[in-house]
C-alpha cells in the first residue's frame, strides 16, 4: 500500500487510531505511576599497580590493571565481598539478592570501576554503594598481596551520595515511549479495522475487487435525507458538481441513440438509489434535453413522495392499458424533465414489469424523449432490476459507503452478469468528506437572495396539480387535454393546496385502480 492509501486510512478511521492512542497512552501512564520509585546510587572506585620508576615498569603495571578490573567488577557481586556489607550494614537479605540490586561497569579505556546500587530508600542506596566499594578494596588487598606491600590499590575517587530523584520511573522516558507506543498503535488498529473491514468505503475499494468503473462519488452531506433534489436545491454544492459530472460520464459510455436510456438500481434498499436517479434526471434536463424519470420500483415508490407529485396513476396505469405515457407523465419545475410515477402497487410487480408492454413503454419513452431515466427495486431484495436490465441502453448500480458490504456488492453484480446485462459502472454515494480519491472544491456562492438559495427554493415547489386521467372527471370538471397545456391553477394558500391534492389523488386512485391485474388471479386479496 503507497503511503497516500494509509493516510487515507487514518483520515476514514481517526477516531478509533485517536482512542487507541490515547488507551495506550493512559496505560503507560497509569503504570508508570504505579511503579515504586527506586534510587541508584554510584561509588567510582580507580585501580592502580604498585610499578616500579621506570617506564617499561609503569606501562607493565598500567597493562596489569586493565586486565584485572574486570575480574575485580566480577568480585564486587560476590558474596566474598557482600556478606561483610550485610553484616556490617544488619541488612535483612542474602548476598544473592543483594548481588541483583548492584551492578559494575568499566567506562571503556578507563581504570575506573563504577557501582552502582539501586535501592527503594536513596540514604540505603548510598551507604551500601560505599560500603560494598570499601569491602572489594579490602578483598583486592588481600587477594594481589605479594610479601608485605599488596600490588594492586583501589582508591575510592567518587564516594555514592544519597540521589535527590529516582531513577526509575523516568517519567519523561516513559511518557515517550508512550507517545510511540500510542501512535503505533493507533495507526496499526485503523489498518487492521480497514482489513477487516468488508463494507465497500472509497473508490479504490470497488476498482480493486469488482471489474467495474466507478462514474461517480457523491459526497455526503447533512440534508441528504431531507433534499433528494440537492442538484435544484443546492447547484453549487459538491453533491451537484458529483451528479454534473455523473452525467459528463455517461455521455461518453457509448449509450446508443435507440436507447438513450438508464436503470438504476443497488445491492439494498436505502443507498440512495431514487435520490440519485432524480438528481441525475435533473442535471441531464438541465443540458436542454426532454428527459423522462421513471418510477420502475412497484415495491417501495418514492419518486413521487420525494417530488411531492401523484402518485395515485402512473406506469403501471400505462402497462394495464388505462391510459397513455403521455397522459399521466407530470412536467416539474426543471424544464424537460418529466416524471412517470409508480401508480397503483401491483400484486405481480415482476410479471408486469418483464411484460412486452414494459418493453413497449420504454421503447416508447426512448422514442419521445430525448433520455429516459428508471428507478427500480434492489437487486438482493427482488429481480425486478435483473428483468428490466435487457429493455435500457445500461444498468448503473448505487452503493452507499460505509453500508453495503463487498459480499453483498458482489452478489448484487454477479446477478447482472449471469444475465449478461450491461453495467455501466457504479455510483459510490454518501462517500465521507476525504474519501472520493480527488480534489473537491466548497462552492458557497449562493445566498437569500439568489434563485438558487433555500428560500428563493421554497417559492419555486416542484410540486404540480395532477392532470385527470382520461375518462375521469374530478369535482366535475372536463378532462384536461395535454396539448392544451392550460395555465395550473393557482394556489390561495399552502394548507388549501394540500387539501385540494389530497381530493385530486383521491379521484384519480379511486378512477385509475384496476378491477384485475393481468395474468393474476382475484384470491380475495387485490392489489397491496
Amino acid at each position: 500500500m503507497e503511503l497516500q492509501h494509509y493516510l487515507t486510512i487514518l483520515r476514514d478511521r481517526w477516531i478509533s487510531a485517536l482512542l487507541t492512542a490515547f488507551l495506550v497512552l493512559g496505560a503507560v501512564v497509569a503504570f508508570t505511576l504505579l511503579q515504586t520509585p527506586e534510587y541508584q546510587a554510584t561509588n567510582r572506585v580507580f585501580v592502580q599497580t604498585q610499578a616500579g620508576s621506570t617506564v617499561a615498569e609503569l606501562n607493565s603495571g598500567v597493562n596489569f590493571a586493565s586486565q584485572q578490573i574486570t575480574s575485580y567488577a566480577d568480585v564486587a557481586t560476590t558474596p566474598l565481598v557482600l556478606d561483610p556489607v550485610i553484616d556490617e550494614l544488619g541488612l535483612d537479605t542474602t548476598a544473592r539478592e543483594l548481588a541483583s540490586r548492584i551492578s559494575t561497569t568499566v567506562p571503556p579505556e578507563t581504570l575506573i570501576l563504577e557501582i552502582t546500587v539501586t535501592d527503594e530508600d536513596p540514604a540505603q542506596a548510598a551507604t551500601i554503594a560505599n560500603a560494598t566499594s570499601e569491602s572489594l578494596r579490602t578483598q583486592v588487598s588481600a587477594l594481589e598481596t605479594s610479601g608485605e606491600e599488596p600490588t594492586v590499590e583501589l582508591t575510592v575517587i567518587a564516594p555514592a551520595t544519597e540521589p535527590a530523584s529516582p531513577a526509575s520511573p523516568s517519567i519523561p522516558r516513559n511518557v515517550a515511549v508512550g507517545l510511540m507506543l500510542a501512535v503505533l498503535a493507533g495507526v496499526a488498529i485503523a489498518i487492521m479495522r480497514d482489513l477487516l473491514d468488508n463494507r465497500v468505503r472509497r473508490p479504490d475499494d470497488i476498482e480493486k475487487l469488482f471489474e467495474q468503473p466507478v462514474i461517480a462519488a457523491i459526497p455526503a452531506g447533512k440534508d441528504t435525507k431531507h433534499l433528494p433534489l440537492v442538484s435544484a436545491q443546492h447547484p453549487q454544492s459538491m453533491q451537484a458538481e458529483a451528479y454534473r459530472g455523473l452525467r459528463t460520464n455517461l455521455q461518453f459510455l457509448g449509450l446508443t441513440s435507440e436507447k438513450r436510456s438508464v436503470l438504476l438500481t443497488s445491492s439494498l434498499p436505502g443507498e440512495g438509489k431514487t435520490s440519485s436517479a432524480i438528481n441525475l434526471a435533473h442535471v441531464i434536463a438541465q443540458a436542454g434535453n426532454r428527459v423522462l424519470l421513471i418510477d420502475a420500483d412497484l415495491r417501495r415508490p418514492s419518486v413521487a413522495e420525494y417530488l411531492g407529485i401523484e402518485g395515485g396513476a402512473g406506469l403501471t396505469t400505462v402497462l394495464i392499458g388505462e391510459a397513455n405515457i403521455e397522459d399521466v407523465a407530470q412536467p416539474l419545475e426543471t424544464e424537460g424533465l418529466e416524471a412517470l410515477a409508480s401508480g397503483p402497487i401491483p400484486p405481480n410487480p415482476s410479471e408486469l414489469l418483464g411484460s412486452k408492454n414494459m418493453q413497449n413503454l420504454l421503447n416508447d419513452a426512448m422514442a419521445t424523449y430525448d433520455f429516459v431515466v428508471v428507478d427500480t427495486a434492489p437487486l438482493l431484495a427482488v429481480t425486478d432490476a435483473v428483468v428490466l436490465s435487457h429493455y435500457v441502453g445500461g444498468t448503473v448500480v448505487v452503493a452507499q459507503s460505509q453500508r453495503v458490504r463487498k459480499p453483498q456488492l458482489s452478489q448484487a453484480l454477479d446477478k447482472l452478469e449471469a444475465v449478461q446485462a450491461r453495467v455501466l459502472g457504479i455510483i459510490l454515494n454518501r462517500v465521507q468528506g476525504g474519501s472520493q480519491g480527488a480534489y473537491t472544491y466548497n462552492y458557497s456562492y449562493s445566498s437569500d437572495s439568489s434563485p438558487s438559495s433555500p428560500r428563493a427554493i421554497a417559492k419555486a415547489s416542484t410540486r404540480v396539480e395532477p392532470r385527470p386521467m382520461p375518462n375521469v372527471q374530478p369535482h366535475g370538471e372536463g378532462v384536461a387535454s395535454r396539448s392544451s397545456k392550460a395555465p395550473l391553477p393557482t394556489r390561495p394558500s399552502r394548507r388549501s393546496g394540500k387539501h385540494r391534492d389530497r381530493r385530486v389523488a383521491a379521484d384519480l386512485a379511486e378512477s385509475t385502480t384496476p378491477k384485475a391485474w393481468p395474468g393474476v388471479t382475484d384470491q380475495g386479496g387485490g392489489a397491496r
